[in-house]
């Protein structure tokens, strides 16, 4: 019976192969064409270098092949990558899949590669050939999806914008999952080649690449055995067909466009979704036997940030004018006023999101230029949190946090692939890392909760958590109290005052004023981009001018609550206030499972 189904069971290994290669590029979120053309061109120059006999009288002709085919494929995906790599969504598949045609005239056109008629290649792939080369893709996609650059991969497929400022060098990873694919699409044209013992250049048309892409899409790309399902899947229906005494060719598009359809509209996961994940259910507990090594924070009274004159225009608009900051280690320095006032704009700018169109700063010893990215700023040891949360919906809680971890990390794919023990204790070191500060948040039980099934609180909480473990000198938080209650907001205060006593500069935009008099050593409100006031909490409290622009504003009811709270004018009656609204909720942690009494969501998470 194996004999029978010889050819049957080699391709299902071939079309897993080519199916890797997709899903090498759709981990990181990029949707590429090309790989038909890279196996295509690494068939037939295959054929130019492959000897008749053993090279050096041991080394099998195949082999030759296949490291020759691999290395054009990875070639040709670099060569491709550049002028592409910045694409994205349906412009990089157009590029790609022009790509692929273009390496298909050229073939046939060529008389080294015998044009439309094809070419004639030994027979040198069998089974046990196929699934040797199938399991070494797989074991590769394996090691490689729980390891520092998998994580990468995955931050980067649900949002390139929070990777970044996770550390993570986004075009970089880009251009390694394009090497990748090329890498195995090298492979697989090759052992194509060999299996089929004939190659023709129509064989890897659009037709092919399209097969291939749907069936890394039905197998799914949260698994690493996602292409292995999807290649059995597709594979088998033809079989299916002939046992039936169906001829009709349309049938298995058909299919897999039904599938296609089902797979995009029901089942994200694909086919390797429906295999349940292990959870623990158990709370994570703190292990500091286990805490890496972690670079030493700055000393006390630093200077982290220092902004002179910096602004922002956009055409004729100031989004931010003129402003003066410098941030210390071991400071809180809040950023108040009404919407629109700058306060996100500017955070960008230190953070390295938008550059500067005027003034100069610095930012732990880096220039702020139009040429700073925001990867480097925060491998320097700058994080942040988002205005709009930036979560992996699709990842774990403690997933999430261990991309947090991006920047602190030492483990390498090549030592995970070798099973080195040093690959074993980083791994270890990393999620008890990434447990601690889940703990230190309140979602210590929640570690394996998706992010996006979390509560709107927990998943501000999951936010600041991913921040913090970057181990950073500065902390930008862009309205992390929103969604909270006063008991809520309270814990959120203690848990800001601890981080600077830790020696973290922290920066915080918060419309909750109360909290911001409670918890900031000095306070810059902005208005109109312009800074209107900076200085203690009870001096802001107290001016005029930051209450006349709380008043005037467009009456959001943010900053009418803020306007209430400073036109109170005595910072010892807000503190008092906030200290009698905390002892209401001892139990109410800022991690408790249920949301305290009169915690409200906002409108678009209701």
């Amino acid at each position: 019976m194996l004999v029978e189904y010889s050819s049957l069971i080699t391709l299902i290994a071939l079309t897993a192969i080519l199916a890797f290669s997709f899903y090498a590029v759709l981990i990181a979120g990029q949707l590429s064409l090309a790989q038909l053309g890279l196996a295509s061109l690494a068939a037939f120059t295959s054929s130019l270098v492959v000897p008749d006999e053993p090279l050096f009288g041991f080394i099998p002709p195949l082999a030759v092949g296949i490291v020759f085919g691999m290395c054009v494929g990875i070639l040709a995906a670099f060569i491709l990558g550049l002028p592409v790599i910045r694409l994205r969504g349906v412009f990089l598949a157009i590029a790609t899949l022009a790509f692929g045609e273009m390496v298909r005239i050229f073939l046939i056109n060529q008389t080294w590669t015998n044009g439309a008629q094809g070419l004639g290649f030994p027979k040198l792939v069998g089974i046990e050939v196929a699934w040797i080369a199938l399991i070494v893709v797989a074991y590769w996609f394996w090691r490689l999806s729980g390891s520092r650059m998998g994580r990468a991969f995955a931050a980067i497929r649900e949002d390139e914008l929070a990777a970044t400022t996770m550390g993570i060098n986004v075009a970089r990873y880009r251009m390694a999952s394009f090497v990748i694919a090329g890498a195995v699409a090298g492979l697989y044209g090759v052992l194509l080649a060999y299996f089929s013992r004939f190659a023709d250049p129509n064989e890897f048309s659009f037709t092919a690449a399209v097969d291939g892409l749907v069936t890394a899409v039905v197998g799914g790309v949260t698994l690493f055995v996602g292409p292995l399902l999807g290649s059995v899947f597709l594979s088998v229906l033809p079989e299916l067909q002939r046992l039936l005494g169906i001829n009709a060719g349309w049938i298995r598009p058909t299919i897999s466009g039904v599938l296609l359809l089902v797979v995009i509209l029901f089942l994200p996961g694909g086919l390797s979704g429906l295999i349940p994940r292990r959870k623990s259910a158990k709370r994570l507990v703190a292990n500091p036997a286990l805490r890496p090594d972690l670079p030493a924070l700055p000393a006390p009274g630093t200077e982290l940030v220092s902004l002179q004159g910096i602004g922002k225009s956009y055409g004729g608009v100031h989004a931010v004018r003129s402003v003066d900051l410098s941030v210390q280690a071991g400071e809180v320095l809040g950023l108040i006023g009404p919407n629109g006032a700058g306060k996100t704009t500017l955070v960008n700018m230190v953070t390295g999101l938008t550059p500067p169109s005027t003034g100069t700063g610095v930012v732990l010893g880096a220039a702020l230029t139009a040429g700073t990215k925001a990867h480097r700023l925060a491998q320097s040891g700058v994080a942040r949190t988002f205005q709009q949360i930036k979560l992996f919906n699709r990842l774990s809680a403690l997933e999430n946090v261990l991309v947090g971890g991006y920047r602190i990390t030492h483990d390498t794919l090549l030592r995970r692939l070798l099973f080195l023990p040093s690959a074993r204790r980083f791994e270890r070191e990393a999620v008890a890392m990434a447990s601690a500060q889940l703990i230190r948040v309140g979602l210590g039980d929640k570690a394996a909760n998706a992010a996006g099934d979390l509560s709107y609180g927990d998943q501000r909480r999951l936010e600041i958590a991913r921040a913090l473990a970057s181990h950073p000198s500065l902390l930008v938080l862009d309205e992390p109290a929103a969604g909270m209650n006063h008991v809520e907001a309270g814990r959120l205060s203690e848990l800001i005052r601890s981080l600077a006593a830790d020696g973290i500069a922290v920066l915080v935009i918060e419309h909750n004023v109360r909290m911001m008099l409670a918890t900031c050593d000095r306070i810059m409100v902005l208005n109109f981009g312009e800074v209107i006031a900076s200085g203690k909490p009870a001096d802001i409290a107290r001016d005029p001018k930051v209450l006349e622009a709380y008043l005037g504003s467009a009456g959001n009811d943010a900053d009418v609550e803020a306007a209430s709270v400073l036109a109170a004018e005595n910072l010892a009656e807000v503190a008092v206030e906030l200290a009698r609204e905390h002892e209401q909720g001892p139990d109410a942690v800022i991690g408790d499972d249920a949301e305290p009494n009169g915690a409200a969501e906002p409108e678009d998470k209701r």
